[in-house]
């Protein structure tokens, strides 16, 4: 049976449907109840897109995951795809132990060691806080003096993983390039936010004690944005927000499949295999030799805005045109490695359920 936990609105919604449509029988469970090793008990498979904003996500459910694993419980995302997931600092360390294309980075747990590092460095670079993600928590410092103030901040007081001023002030700027009822909900949501941050937010801990800086690459303007699970690629070209550095979370996306750089497909297919991953997200930028570098990497993303994609590529680099579903794969994956299951479907669903 394959155990399901129902994030509505992510990957969880193709699950269901997948399972319906297949007559594969299924249960929704609560992963954050008490007894949940319990209650998978006749399950082996377990599906789970949890979510790095939200904070009882990120207390458990790498472990929890885990510890199925150890119960040969097949899992999605496994060990390999999500210990690094929202963790830049992971990532570097990651993407260097396997020779990967990375943006320079530098990772600093003294004051005093970034303090000697600006000295020597040349100006701007990239600021990042180790999660997060559409771009936020991301500022681009121009000299020494922005750079000492963010180095004595970080081993000061620290900074909130959740700026909300910061999140709504990138709202407003989407709204005015695109006044559409979804940016308006999310204007409102995002305001409200600021007057009553959600108890979830205020519940992470500061960021402090460590600084992470990445090389700036002057005149991109756009990232790609690659991704691949089992064995297969796709892809999409996000365009910078006007008058800024970022691509990711700017919303303005290009399909064509002739607008994606062949290398970044397959640095992402070797590197994928090298990392064993189940689902793997590049964001590749270019250097003034236009060669590929990854900035960071995800596990997860959001569905719809692939959906427009003209096909994918195989591990060959062989192109596949048409509509396809990466949810369906992630799962096909998983049942390649079990029974076939064909109980009757299951729809029940725990006493309480938690909507992410």
């Amino acid at each position: 049976m394959v155990a399901i936990v129902d994030t509505k609105g992510r990957f969880s919604d193709r699950w269901i449907e997948y399972c319906k449509s297949r007559n594969i029988a299924y249960k929704i469970v609560n992963p954050y109840a008490n007894n949940i090793i319990e209650e998978l008990s006749e399950c082996t498979i377990f599906l789970w897109h949890w979510h790095h904003a939200d904070y009882k996500d990120q207390l458990f459910a790498r472990q929890l995951l885990y510890a199925l694993e150890q119960k040969e419980i097949s899992v999605f995302p496994d060990f390999k795809t999500m210990w690094h997931f929202d963790d830049k600092l992971g990532q570097k360390y990651l993407l260097e132990s396997i020779d990967a294309p990375l943006v320079k980075s530098y990772i600093f747990y003294s004051k005093e060691e970034a303090v000697q590092w600006t000295t020597a460095t040349r100006f701007p670079v990239v600021f990042k806080l180790r999660g997060g993600a559409g771009s936020i928590n991301v500022k681009l410092v121009h000299n020494k003096y922005q750079a000492l103030g963010l180095i004595r901040k970080a081993f000061g007081k620290g900074f909130p993983l959740y700026n909300q001023t910061a999140i709504f002030n990138d709202t407003v700027s989407q709204f005015k390039k695109a006044k559409t009822v979804k940016n308006i909900l999310r204007m409102l949501k995002w305001g409200g936010y600021v007057l009553f941050p959600p108890k979830s937010y205020r519940l992470f801990p500061k960021q402090k004690g460590y600084v992470y800086f990445q090389e700036f690459i002057p005149n991109n303007t756009f990232d790609i944005r690659i991704i691949v699970i089992d064995k297969k690629a796709f892809a999409i070209k996000r365009h910078t927000r006007k008058g800024d550095f970022r691509a990711s979370g700017s919303g303005s996306i290009s399909y064509a499949a002739k607008d994606i750089d062949i290398r970044c497909v397959q640095i992402g297919l070797e590197a994928a295999k090298k990392l064993h991953t189940q689902c793997v997200a590049y964001d590749f930028v270019f250097n003034e030799q236009n060669e590929p570098l990854i900035v960071e990497i995800s596990y997860g993303f959001t569905m719809e805005a692939y959906d427009s994609c003209e096909g994918f590529w195989d591990r060959h680099l062989n192109w596949h045109p048409g509509r396809f579903n990466p949810q369906a794969w992630i799962i096909e994956a998983l049942l390649k490695k079990n029974k076939p299951l064909n109980e009757p479907v299951s729809e029940n669903r725990p006493s309480q359920t938690q909507d992410l």
